[in-house]
């Protein structure tokens, strides 16, 4: 017959019951050395008997120094468990803020363009009738200073093209003027040529009617006319 499991219960007997504690106080004794040495692990433990007796084990004798890193340990996740406990009762407060601002703009918007305004009061809506007007003229000054703005710009590219224009007329006008004179230039030239041509003609064909007059030995009348000139 195998041990049957024990049940987990205080166990009345007292000498039982001491028996039965010193038992597992050594083993848990010797557990804690265990995993102190076999994961070089820090261990403290502290056990008190039921009159009060204490009976503890720390790695290489330094519980003082386990203790106090608990400590620090502890107050660390306390201090982050309040901080983040007091962080997010700042961000429910934050969000709270933020909806009822964005509740408060979404009923002045609904006002503006004139929609729920049955329940206001005659003060309130005289409010909201200088609000309109205010937003109105503050409209209209941005309006005339971006047409002025406009207009300036349109005047100024204005003046550009017709800069631009009478740099292109004056360029096509010395074009002009410098065509004309390569055409009177040609009809000078051409005119000169046609006054020269017959002369020369004329001038060869007297000079052959001279060498035939001189080889015939026979002188035309109009060579005499000259030669009693």
């Amino acid at each position: 017959m195998g041990r049957g499991r024990v049940q987990l219960k205080r166990i009345e007997n007292k000498i039982n019951r001491q028996v039965t504690f010193s038992k597992r106080r050594s083993g848990l004794l010797k557990k804690a050395h265990e995993i102190s040495v076999l994961c070089d692990a820090q261990v403290a433990l502290m056990v008190f008997s039921s009159k009060g007796k204490l009976f503890e084990y720390a790695t290489e004798s330094c519980m003082e120094r386990i203790l106090e890193r608990y400590e620090r340990y502890s107050f660390t996740e306390i201090q982050c468990a309040t901080d983040e406990i007091q962080q997010n009762g700042n961000w429910t407060w934050e969000h709270a803020k933020l909806k009822a601002r964005m509740e408060t703009l979404q009923r002045n918007l609904r006002h503006y363009e004139g929609e729920d305004i049955q329940n206001l009061s005659l003060r309130e809506l005289q409010n909201l009738e200088q609000q309109l007007d205010s937003a109105l003229k503050r409209i209209r000054s941005k309006k005339n200073q971006l047409m002025v703005e406009s207009i300036s710009e349109l005047q100024k590219k204005d003046k550009e093209l017709q800069e631009q224009n009478n740099i292109l007329a004056k360029k096509e006008k010395e074009k002009t003027n410098v065509e004309q004179a390569h055409w009177q230039l040609n009809n000078n030239c051409q005119d000169s040529s046609s006054m020269l041509l017959p002369l020369n003609i004329s001038s060869n064909g007297r000079e052959k009617e001279d060498n035939e007059t001189t080889n015939s030995g026979v002188l035309l009348p109009w060579m005499i006319r000259h030669h009693l000139e």
